[in-house]
C-alpha cells in the first residue's frame, strides 16, 4: 500500500513533465544543395506552441567542421508569407565562443509581445562568421498560441 502512495504521485508528476517536453521542429536548409560548414541537427522550441507575452527559448543543435571565433545570427520572421521582423544577434551571446570543431548548441530566449497575432510563422536563421561568410541557413515553422495576450488581461 505504501508503494502505491509513493508511485501514484511520482507517475502523475512524470505525466505532467512529459506533457511539457520540448518537441523538435522540422528544419530545412535554405538551399538544398548548399555545402554549409555548420550542419544543423535540430531545433527545439520551448514552450511549443509559444505563449504570447511569455519567454520562449529556441535551442539549435549543430555541428561545425571548423573553429568559429565569432559572428552573427540573422533572423527573419514571416507571417502568412509576409516579412514582418528582422533581428541580428552576436553569435557569442547565444553560445560559448570560440565554437570548437564538433557539436555545439545555440540558444536564444525572448518574450514575444502580447499583441503578437496567434498562428503559424516561418523563421529563417542565417549564421555568419566574423567575416560575414554564411556558415548555415535554415528555415522552420513555429506556432504562436491563441491564449490570452497582455492586451486581453
Amino acid at each position: 500500500m505504501v508503494s502505491r502512495i509513493v508511485i501514484l504521485p511520482l507517475a502523475v508528476t512524470l505525466l505532467l513533465f512529459a506533457s511539457t517536453i520540448v518537441r523538435a521542429t522540422d528544419v530545412h536548409y535554405c538551399e538544398e544543395n548548399a555545402e554549409y560548414e555548420v550542419k544543423v541537427k535540430d531545433v527545439d522550441i520551448s514552450p511549443n506552441p509559444i505563449a504570447r507575452g511569455e519567454p520562449a527559448t529556441f535551442t539549435v543543435s549543430a555541428n561545425t567542421v571548423r573553429r568559429i571565433s565569432g559572428g552573427n545570427l540573422v533572423i527573419e520572421v514571416s507571417y502568412f508569407g509576409w516579412h514582418i521582423h528582422s533581428e541580428t544577434h552576436d553569435l557569442c551571446s547565444e553560445t560559448t565562443c570560440p565554437v570548437e570543431t564538433g557539436d555545439f548548441l545555440v540558444a536564444h530566449s525572448q518574450v514575444l509581445p502580447g499583441y503578437t497575432p496567434p498562428g503559424s510563422y516561418s523563421l529563417q536563421m542565417r549564421m555568419l562568421d566574423a567575416h560575414k561568410k554564411e556558415l548555415t541557413c535554415i528555415k522552420f515553422s513555429l506556432d504562436i498560441g491563441a491564449g490570452p495576450s497582455v492586451a486581453d488581461i
